[in-house]
């Protein structure tokens, strides 16, 4: 396929927002940020190998594409408003674009998100999307405005995602349920913005729950102690995984895109209305003290370690 018959499949499927002036087709987008309102940027390329195993469907690829993108957004309380969508082939394969769409646009419809432009080249897969969503002035969620005395939360569950890519790595038995939670995260867009008026910060976790939550404790100037037997559990994986190797998966695996916030104590009761408002479940896993970095301990209150804190690719 040709790159502008294959631009053209896209823009044809792509639909667009009331705000949108001018979108796919044209040297750049044009388009109208509401009055009074803050616009919120974001982007996360997405590499095969790295990402996400080489196995994984078309759909499941365009999914996660978009949905790891919308998580950032979700941590900074934004409403989701258009995105861009640079993809690199190594070949132009119809029935490849087509399921990648089918993912893609299927996130992008359940929260309103226009594809308004992007790029298409050859080369090996990989998967560029930058997100552009409004907040009202001043009321994003920052990562730098964790108070000492705050509950520390986290959203969903922990450690599915890193379970399913163990599994896969081990060639062994494979949970469907766990490889779903690696292929089609779910991004927290509803809880984000239900948060935005009772949390103090936020980051979504994408490289593990203990080097995420570090980073809030950097730039806010603290510490926070966690319970890593008070991380939430899914089923699956409490069948899959015990000990200290379900306690890693949990606390430092990554890929959750779940939320970790800070709020305070006396707020415990908005912060459940705000997950219920979601259809989300949060747990109150820790709170932040004075100091720095991140403490864990069982719930026989001994210090535990993780090997590691989380991924980073040049480690």
């Amino acid at each position: 396929m040709p790159e502008f018959d294959l631009i053209e499949r896209i823009r044809q499927r792509a639909g667009a927002r009331d705000d949108v002036v001018l979108g796919i087709g044209d040297d750049a987008a044009v388009l109208c940020v509401p009055a009074g309102r803050q616009l919120v940027v974001a982007m996360d390329t997405l590499n095969a190998g790295v990402h996400f195993p080489h196995d994984t469907a078309a759909a499941d690829i365009g999914w996660k594409a978009l949905a790891v993108n919308l998580s950032d957004l979700a941590a900074m309380g934004a409403e989701p408003a258009w995105c861009t969508l640079s993809l690199s082939l190594a070949q132009a394969d119809d029935a490849w674009v087509d399921g990648f769409l089918d993912g893609f646009l299927t996130v992008a419809h359940a929260h309103r998100v226009s594809l308004v432009g992007g790029d298409t080249t050859r080369g090996p897969l990989s998967i560029s999307v930058t997100v552009h969503g409004f907040v009202d002035p001043g009321r994003a969620l920052r990562r730098d405005a964790a108070l000492a005395g705050d509950d520390v939360w986290v959203s969903g569950t922990l450690g599915d995602a890193a379970a399913a890519l163990r599994q896969w790595h081990g060639g062994g038995v494979r949970d469907a349920f766990l490889r779903g939670r690696l292929d089609r995260p779910t991004p927290r867009v509803a809880l984000g913005q239900a948060l935005a008026s009772v949390a103090h910060a936020c980051i979504d976790i994408s490289d593990g729950l203990l080097a995420d939550l570090a980073h809030v404790c950097r730039g806010s100037g603290v510490g926070a102690q966690v319970s890593v037997d008070e991380l939430p559990l899914a089923p699956a994986l409490r069948a899959a995984f015990d000990g200290d190797a379900r306690r890693t998966l949990q606390a430092a695996g990554g890929d959750d895109y779940e939320l970790c916030f800070t709020a305070a104590p006396d707020l415990r009761g908005e912060v459940e209305r705000a997950g219920l408002d979601a259809a989300t479940p949060v747990t109150r896993i820790g709170r932040i003290v004075e100091g720095e970095g991140v403490q864990t301990a069982t719930a026989d209150g001994q210090a535990w370690h993780a090997e590691h804190a989380g991924y980073q690719h040049f480690a």
